[in-house]
């Protein structure tokens, strides 16, 4: 067996220490050091329970520290409300009457007012021009649709037994010569709404065809008439 000597086994034995004391380090950084992510945050370590870093929102989710927390949003649209019982709501047909006012006649027209009154038992609103059509005791429409008379509509906010109304005007039958037709009745749409009143007419006579047949519908105004 050959003799190591003194000099050769005293390097051995520093070399063996030094690679046992690395090892014994090593261990030790493994044990508590966070390591790093690519992006530079530490990662929490395992079994530390809930998400690094995280601040609960009012929803229940959780979002990065210094991040504004957001609330849920529900499943419905946000703000959005029920039409039941509220103040403001747009007037429906069935909570309405129409009438039509005295004939104001003047420089050769005739002048009525188309009324609306909310005969419901809560506020609504009504924004813009009613349609209106002539009709016969058969229901048939006599003459075209009235066009709208320029003007700037407001929306008009009705309590109950308020009304709102809309001048309906055209030049008198004797005197421009159009073809005429006494209707049975007039039909009133309040604006945005598909279902009409039918109000008894009164007025007689009405342009229908020819010259100067334009009948003329004004937007709503507060009240029953000028």
């Amino acid at each position: 067996m050959a003799k190591t000597t003194p000099p050769v086994r005293r390097t051995a034995l520093i070399a063996s220490a030094v690679a046992v004391l690395g090892a014994l380090t090593a261990c030790g950084a493994g044990g508590g050091t966070a390591s790093a992510t690519s992006s530079g945050t530490a990662e929490r370590p395992p079994g530390a329970g809930g998400t690094a870093g995280a601040v609960a929102s009012p929803g229940g989710s959780a979002t990065p520290d210094g991040a504004p927390a957001t609330a849920a949003v529900p499943d419905d649209t946000a703000g959005s409300a029920s039409a039941s019982g509220r103040a403001g709501d747009r007037c429906h047909t069935a909570q309405l009457r129409a009438s039509v006012g005295r004939d104001d006649p003047g420089a050769g027209q005739r002048n009525f007012p188309v009324v609306l009154t909310n005969v419901s038992e809560r506020t609504c609103t009504l924004r813009g021009y009613p349609g209106a059509a002539f009709v016969d005791a058969a229901g048939r429409q006599l003459g075209p649709d009235p066009v709208r008379a320029p003007a700037s509509p407001a929306t008009l906010t009705l309590a109950p037994g308020a009304s709102g109304w809309s001048g309906l005007s055209f030049s008198s039958p004797r005197i421009s010569g159009a073809e005429t037709a006494v209707p049975a009745s007039l039909l009133v749409t309040p604006p945005d709404e598909r279902d009409s009143l039918t109000v008894r007419w009164t007025g007689g006579e009405v342009p229908v065809g020819g010259n100067a047949s334009t009948v003329r519908l004004g937007a709503l105004e507060v009240g029953t008439g000028p």
